[in-house]
């Protein structure tokens, strides 16, 4: 069956090693017969949530910027990826504010099932993306018909084409054919 993959890469980085291992995952799953997104945070204008919950009776965000748009997309895909850079131990701001954003779909029918990450880091050890795949495991708690269905690290990320020719390269690749 033919699915709707929507990748959200929250990279500050045009063309960095989030964005190559996103795109590597992507191909994948275009070459498994699938539709393939990417939305990149660098050139969105996204604020902040200011809590008031109106998204929980309208499934619209208050603030009509960027976010309010890629959470709508987020909503009509079946599978959602999550790319983002690994800073002091955890997720980039970028994707926690998108995160965030993104309560519109907790009342919604949303259709993903299927939620994956993508983290890079300078570190090596794969634990070092462990904090950001607990913070997006506790959002994907709160759509009881999702769930947290793989992730790929590419470790030693110290420049911007540090994943060329790695084994995250072609783990993100087989990940995504696999969808």
């Amino acid at each position: 069956m033919r699915k709707n993959v929507l990748a959200v890469c929250s990279s500050p980085r045009k063309g960095g090693n989030c964005e190559t291992l996103t795109d590597a995952f992507l191909k994948g799953a275009r070459e498994a017969g699938h539709n393939a997104e990417k939305i990149c945070l660098y050139d969105k204008n996204i604020g902040f949530c200011r809590g008031c919950l109106v998204c929980q009776k309208t499934q619209r965000c208050v603030i009509h910027d960027d976010a309010d748009w890629i959470a709508r997309r987020m909503k009509d895909a079946d599978v959602l990826v999550f790319a983002t850079p690994i800073y002091y131990y955890e997720m980039s701001g970028q994707m926690k504010t998108m995160l965030d954003r993104a309560n519109p779909l907790f009342p919604s029918d949303y259709r993903f099932r299927d939620v994956y990450l993508i983290a890079t880091a300078a570190e090596t050890e794969h634990s070092a993306m462990d904090r950001a795949q607990s913070g997006l495991e506790g959002w994907i708690e709160c759509f009881e018909k999702a769930r947290l269905a793989g992730t790929v690290f590419g470790g030693g990320a110290e420049t911007l084409d540090a994943m060329q020719n790695r084994p995250a390269l072609q783990l993100a690749r087989e990940m995504g054919r696999k969808i």
